[in-house]
């Protein structure tokens, strides 16, 4: 391998991001286990614990698939497969895709019982992280 192509992929590897999952910086939520939001992103649970039913919010990709790789351990088509099937059979919701940081935030903020990942590096004052991976 030559130096360009082994500083390229260093480049890339470190443009990855790291995902934090994230309430609103008011939810009475404090923490929350890897077990916790595997669940919840993947449609076992709908219960975010001590606030109810769970709004899910989702980023778009890149950031949504690095998610989906680090913290759920599946690629993109599986989730996506897993969300056709709860859907279709009346089971579930799939996460609200948000364009940005800051429509994620605004989001969370009008919403206790909302949860959400972003990258680590847009948390602010106005949110509060439950997990990090």
């Amino acid at each position: 391998m030559n130096t360009r192509a082994l500083l390229l992929l260093l480049g890339m590897a470190s443009a990855q991001a790291e995902v934090v999952v994230v309430v609103s910086a008011k939810s009475p939520v404090a923490k929350l286990e890897k077990a916790q939001v595997v669940d919840l992103y993947l449609g076992v649970s709908k219960e975010l614990p001590g606030v109810g039913q769970a709004q899910l919010l989702a980023a778009a990709p890149p950031l949504r698939d690095e998610f989906y790789g680090k913290v759920l351990g599946k690629e993109p088509s599986q989730v996506k497969a897993i969300w056709s099937r709860l859907i279709f059979s009346g089971k579930g919701v799939a996460p609200k895709e948000l364009g940005s940081a800051s429509d994620i935030k605004a989001a969370l903020a009008g919403n206790p019982n909302a949860l959400a990942y972003l990258d680590k590096a847009d948390v602010d004052a106005s949110v509060k992280v439950v997990f990090s991976p």
